[in-house]
């Protein structure tokens, strides 16, 4: 069914012509001027295409251009013009102005007070020829217009360049006239532009100047121009179009991705000023039902396991507490490293605070004189002892402000090595006696498994190793 309608709301869009259209015979569409241009030079030389291929189009050929809905290809449009031949862009509010501004043509407003206006409305102006020269002298009008004595505006707008040579002009009280045609050479082709193609809609047919005007326009694009055009047909585009192709069989690759680049700014640029088609929201809704089934089906179909009640859960190590669950809290890939060197500060405090039987402030000077009066250090000792220390705060430093620091393996193996020397020195643990791997320079215990370091109740536990992994 979304197929159906996607296909109904198409063929709905299809049918509805839009304005300036040839095929449309309303009093907004541009039957007659069709109808016009084939009286005038014959069926066979008027062709009216949704799809402009330069390929066909030779020098001797006319291009008019109704109202465009998107940029022309710069450089074809160039090359058709400076090979011989003549185009015509008749637009006032749509994207017309984008190919007239490569040639320097720019849009201005009409005069808000026209000296002549059908109905006495400003916005139905009367154009009449301009009959002088650049330097003032009177010249004959321009042959677009030499039948022309009125031509009717419909909410035109003004052109304006220095160059070109004006065809038509609106005069106005107490302000300059306003040019809304113009005409000039450009290579050994021509270029007209005229601001209003309401103009040469049906219903603005019915005048006699606007009629003679079309007329002009016709023969203009395609009659002979001193022997040496011969005759050329008459390609007429409006509104929406396309262009393929290359004039002259020119064709390369740049172009090729440059004309598809154009295409697709032609259509964001659209749906960002009117939206998006018909046939395109159809599409969307039919992708968002699309993927609606698939995200059920795939839902639906996937199997879930039966999670384990909470209760029924083995409490993690690192939540158990005491021994086991500090160390897990150590060990954990999580904790920062720094946490290990605490730890063995912590434990060196408690050790030498148990042996001297007073308590010991956990500064650097404090331990270090405490490990003195314990067990004489040596100046080696007391040097790798202040080193050690030093390290250590720098840790608990980057702990409480949150910002651990890196610490290596080799310095937390150093840290326990010289926490476990003091404490030796000290006697506040049993040495571990020498077993086979004396030769590897290697400490080594004969205490089974599980037991405590000592059974002396006064001496305190050694300070745990720190784990490799915690370190990374």
């Amino acid at each position: 069914m979304i197929c159906a309608a996607l296909g109904i709301g198409l063929a709905s869009v299809d049918a509805h012509a839009a304005a300036f259209d040839v095929a449309d015979t309303t009093w907004e569409g541009c039957s007659e001027l069709y109808g016009l241009a084939v009286n005038e030079l014959g069926d066979g030389r008027v062709k009216a295409v949704a799809v402009l291929d330069w390929n066909e189009v030779t020098p001797n050929d006319g291009v008019l251009v109704l109202h465009p809905l998107q940029s022309m290809d710069p450089e074809e449009t160039a090359a058709f013009m400076k090979a011989g031949g003549r185009l015509a862009i008749v637009d006032d509010y749509g994207r017309g102005e984008e190919t007239l501004r490569r040639f320097h043509i720019e849009r201005t407003s009409l005069p808000s007070r026209p000296v002549a206006a059908l109905r006495n409305n400003p916005q139905l102006a009367i154009a009449e020829p301009v009959l002088t020269g650049d330097k003032g002298q009177l010249t004959g009008p321009h042959p677009v217009v030499a039948s022309v004595q009125q031509f009717v505006t419909n909410h035109a707008t003004g052109l304006r360049h220095p160059n070109l040579s004006p065809v038509l002009e609106v005069r106005a009280v107490g302000e300059p006239p306003t040019i809304v045609a113009v005409a000039g050479q450009v290579g050994k082709g021509r270029l007209f532009a005229l601001s209003d193609p309401s103009g040469l809609m049906n219903q603005m047919l019915r005048y006699p100047g606007n009629r003679s005007f079309a007329v002009g326009l016709s023969h203009y694009l395609v009659d002979e121009d001193g022997g040496e055009r011969q005759g050329g047909r008459l390609f007429i585009v409006a509104n929406r179009f396309s262009e393929e192709g290359s004039f002259g069989g020119k064709s390369t690759l740049r172009k090729d991705i440059e004309g598809q680049l154009r295409s697709i700014g032609d259509a964001l640029a659209e749906a960002r000023q009117s939206g998006l088609p018909t046939w395109a929201h159809w599409l969307l809704a039919l992708l968002a039902v699309l993927g609606v089934a698939a995200w059920v089906a795939r839902a639906a179909g996937r199997p879930y396991k039966s999670p384990q009640p909470r209760f029924a859960r083995p409490v993690p190590l690192v939540a158990q507490g005491g021994v086991a669950g500090r160390f897990a809290l150590l060990s954990a890939p999580s904790s920062p490293p720094g946490l290990l060197l605490l730890e063995l500060k912590s434990a060196l405090v408690e050790a030498l605070s148990h042996k001297l039987n007073a308590p010991l402030d956990p500064s650097a000077d404090a331990v270090i004189s405490a490990a003195e009066r314990a067990g004489g250090l040596d100046e080696r000792g007391r040097s790798a002892l202040k080193e050690v220390l030093a390290v250590m705060q720098r840790a608990e430093a980057s702990v409480v402000a949150g910002k651990p620091v890196r610490v290596p393996r080799a310095a937390l193996r150093h840290a326990a090595a010289v926490v476990r020397d003091v404490l030796e020195k000290a006697g506040a643990i049993t040495p571990e006696p020498l077993g086979h791997g004396a030769a590897n320079g290697e400490k080594t215990s004969d205490r089974p498994a599980g037991t405590s370091p000592t059974s002396d109740p006064s001496r305190t536990p050694s300070p745990p190793a720190p784990a490799e992994e915690s370190a990374t």
